[in-house]
């Protein structure tokens, strides 16, 4: 009887290191190879070559006849969103990363129960880590109301390490929004200090709006199985203005090396000039090296990352530990000052933008399902170049010198925190 059980307990024990190995593997192992040789200059950002590439290798193709309107900070970005809610007549679908419990997220749960209840078929997917309140009043009074809310690799130990941090917002099929923005109190009024968080949200009309529409519904077909379609979600979508946009996405059970590559190629066909601004500046070591390959062609390259006032002590140390590099090869470093800097942006050559959740980093490049909307047009950069000089004059330049003046306790933690960067 003794033997018995012994060799039960060693079935058990055996079938519990199994599946602990099994979910390991499935969270921090990527069985994908990941890019390693440099990425060639072959054209520039200019070349209608460069176009053809982005739109054949990162999925959806760039479509024409867009309009894209940049809202800033919470004073702008949550009235419009709720106002275009109030507005739907047959379907929302609203996929977010961060739904932190309080006064935002109390306002957007009222506003999605509302058109629940009025007959609009309102479909929520929050992340099963972004999300601090799935059990709390404002998921259970849009769940009484009707919406169909689903999280995100709630409860899935084989996935739990992967995210969705897309920030997507589509009306009727026909109106999208997307950017950087939490349901947060902290993303509320115009980053006047601290408490008010530095962001840009991106209302969008047009054909790309399809493409917004499927990235959503993606990861609502993982999550619930379900397929949205139909007139409601997909109606006819006619030219809503002159830009050539491309709503890319990636995630690791599609490529996950596709959001990564947007930045390589992007990188690699800088001509003039790159700016990048992103909350979580966390580069690899190819990333460095095409950043820096650019500088040595001529490109000036300029990153403005948050300072003092950051969410992540952990990713700004080990990012200023990563910087060292990019600085002492000529890439100009800033921290914005005021408060927490969450923007996701890059500019290059006066010519393409790209924005929206994907952060610059490994989770996002490769762990993180992500959403950005790409735009080939010189007046839409324009603005976005003219604001991200703006957000330089609120920041401090971060220079080698001050690299090398760091305090030897700094140092000594931003070494440790850089053995997480696979994670980070």
């Amino acid at each position: 009887m003794s033997r018995h059980r012994d060799q039960l307990l060693t079935i058990g024990l055996t079938a519990a290191a199994s599946a602990a190995l099994t979910i390991f593997v499935r969270n921090f192992i990527s069985g994908e190879k990941k890019i390693k040789h440099r990425i060639a200059q072959r054209y520039g950002i200019s070349d209608p070559q460069f176009e053809r590439s982005m739109s054949q290798l990162l999925g959806p193709p760039i479509l024409p006849g867009n309009k894209v309107t940049p809202l800033y900070n919470g004073v702008e970005i949550f009235p419009a969103m709720l106002a275009a809610i109030a507005s739907a007549e047959r379907s929302i679908c609203f996929e977010t990363f961060v739904y932190w419990s309080g006064r935002v997220a109390d306002i957007f749960a009222d506003a999605l129960a509302k058109k629940a209840r009025e007959g609009v078929r309102v479909n929520v997917l929050l992340d099963g880590v972004g999300c601090n309140c799935v059990n709390g009043d404002a998921i259970r009074r849009m769940v009484d109301a009707g919406v169909e809310l689903e999280v995100f690799h709630l409860g899935n130990f084989a996935r739990t390490n992967e995210r969705t941090h897309r920030k997507l917002l589509i009306i009727d099929g026909h109106l999208g929004f997307t950017g950087g923005v939490g349901i947060a109190d902290e993303w509320e009024g115009d980053a006047r200090n601290e408490n008010e968080f530095r962001d840009t949200q991106y209302r969008v009309e047009g054909p790309v709006v399809a493409q917004m529409q499927a990235a959503f519904l993606d990861n609502w077909m993982r999550t619930r199985a379900e397929v949205l379609h139909g007139e409601a979600y997909f109606p006819q979508l006619r030219e809503a203005g002159e830009l050539h946009c491309q709503m890319f996405k990636s995630s690791p059970m599609e490529g996950s090396e596709s959001a990564r590559l947007m930045y390589l190629l992007s990188i690699a066909a800088a001509e003039k000039n790159i700016r990048v601004g992103n909350a979580y500046f966390l580069p690899d070591d190819l990333t460095t090296q095409t950043l820096l390959e650019a500088v040595e062609r001529g490109v000036s390259v300029e990153i403005l990352v948050p300072g003092e006032w950051n969410d992540s002590k952990t990713v700004r140390l080990a990012g200023r530990q990563r910087i060292g590099q990019l600085l002492e090869g000529g890439v100009r470093v800033y921290e914005y000052e005021p408060t927490m800097y969450h923007c996701k942006n890059m500019m290059i050559d006066g010519l393409w933008t790209s924005v929206g959740s994907a952060n610059f980093d490994n989770r996002s490049f490769r762990i993180n399902a992500e959403a950005n909307l790409n735009v080939i047009n010189r007046d839409f950069t324009a603005t976005a170049v003219q604001v991200f000089r703006q957000d330089l004059q609120r920041a401090r330049e971060f220079t080698l010198q001050d690299w090398h003046d760091r305090s030897p306790a700094e140092k000594i933690a931003g070494s440790a925190a850089t053995l997480l960067r696979s994670q980070l």
